[in-house]
């Protein structure tokens, strides 16, 4: 419980200054647990909960233990004192005045909720989170999978409760992309352990590969690693025998021994990246934010944003971002998209599914047409260089100035054109300046 000074109305100040942070994008606080807080000065805020625990562990002295909790928890330990009329230290440790309340649980878990579905999460993994939030289990963690063009997208969201009250916050969520064969409707990774002496084995079911393969990996002593709806439709993946794999599938060996590309993602009370963009972005696929914020200025702006995937992850296990800023590099969706003959691009409706489909990072399905014939396509946009990709459902790429209108065809071979006066150009402007 956040202590006060004896002052009058201490309370009502430092939560209308607090809601003030929250109202300039602020989230975090970082005060000294050790002494009563005095005034507004007493409290440091910050956006992300990166730069706030940084701060609580660079100020951490054993007389002056820093915290760094959530401002949305402090200003309702804040409310509740107000409404105690209790202002003194003394008052506030009082232990009638704890906060921890079912009333608060259930704002608490509203909250969270609403949270969860601003970022895309599934209603059954809402529901799981629920379940595991009335049982006051201190922190845990729920998970879905989404769909990927090669592969699955496992996402697990970390949940936590506060150590000064029963208020839960969602920490962070994160996306790995697994290049396995995707589970079938009903499916579950199995983790088989045989009977002995003629009794029944037993089974552990999880829904994500990265899980599977570890619990399995973890094992010292004879166990099988399967696929299927129960053991008694299940499909061997691999086998282990007294602590030693002895039999990995070929399909599965990928899955089995290799790392998936994952990503830790740091929402803002349901802003930041959807779990669906998340979910693209960790396959090599850009999005479109339009609310972003420079942390330095304060100024919003527009990008297109990917994870920078060639040069690996950084020091803190994730990839760097690259950002192409709309509209200073030049990438106009809607004209691009005008340079195809694109059949969904004439029907405003599904013009505009398809723009925002786009956006989101999705690879969404398109008739195009191409030697007079219509096919299907998937496609993909490309602002880093300003283009499109078209592939077909199992991967091959297509040659995309085949699809191009005669228009947009003859402004590229113009460009082509200039660029090859251009080079002609240049030896003779490079001797001279040699000489």
């Amino acid at each position: 419980m956040v202590k006060l000074i004896g002052k009058a109305g201490l309370a009502t100040q430092l939560r209308q200054y607090l809601e003030e942070q929250v109202s300039l994008g602020q989230a975090y606080v970082v005060y000294d647990s050790d002494h009563p807080l005095c005034s507004e000065f007493d409290l440091t805020c910050f956006a992300d909960p990166i730069s706030a625990i940084s701060f609580e562990r660079e100020y951490q002295q054993i007389f002056n233990w820093h915290e760094a909790v959530l401002i949305s928890d402090m200003i309702y330990q804040l409310k509740e004192l107000e409404k105690s009329g209790l202002t003194s230290d003394q008052k506030l440790n009082y232990p009638k005045t704890s906060i921890n309340t079912k009333a608060m649980n259930l704002n608490n878990l509203e909250d969270r909720k609403d949270e969860m579905k601003a970022l895309g999460a599934s209603e059954q993994t809402i529901a799981k989170m629920e379940e595991l939030m009335k049982t006051g289990v201190p922190k845990f963690k729920v998970h879905q999978v989404m769909p990927a063009n090669k592969g699955q997208v496992d996402v697990e969201f970390y949940l936590q409760q506060s150590s000064k009250s029963e208020y839960y916050f969602l920490n962070k969520f994160t996306v790995a992309h697994n290049l396995g064969k995707p589970l079938e409707k009903d499916q579950h990774y199995l983790i088989i352990t045989p009977g002995k002496d003629g009794q029944p084995g037993s089974d552990k079911k999880t829904d994500l590969v990265t899980e599977a393969v570890s619990l399995f990996k973890e094992r010292k002593d004879t166990v099988e690693l399967a696929i299927g709806k129960d053991v008694a439709h299940k499909q061997t993946l691999a086998t282990m025998e007294n602590g030693k794999v002895n039999f990995v599938t070929k399909d599965f060996r990928g899955a089995f021994y290799g790392k998936p590309a994952s990503q830790t993602m740091w929402p803002d009370r349901g802003k930041g990246f959807t779990v669906q963009q998340s979910a693209q972005m960790i396959q090599g696929y850009a999005v479109y934010r339009n609310d972003l914020v420079n942390f330095l200025s304060g100024e919003p702006y527009a990008a297109w944003v990917k994870f920078d995937m060639d040069k690996g992850v950084g020091a803190n296990g994730n990839f760097n971002l690259q950002q192409y800023h709309d509209p200073q590099y030049g990438f106009d969706l809607p004209k691009v998209l005008d340079n195809y003959k694109i059949k969904e691009l004439s029907i405003p409706e599904k013009r505009e599914k398809l723009e925002a489909d786009l956006r989101n990072g999705m690879t969404p399905l398109v008739s195009v047409e191409k030697d007079g014939q219509t096919l299907k396509l998937l496609i993909e946009a490309v602002p880093r260089y300003g283009k499109m990709n078209f592939f077909t459902p199992d991967g091959k790429m297509e040659k995309r100035e085949l699809l191009m209108t005669k228009e947009a065809l003859a402004n590229l071979l113009d460009v082509g054109q200039q660029k090859e006066k251009n080079k002609e150009k240049e030896p003779e402007t490079g001797m001279g300046i040699g000489r």
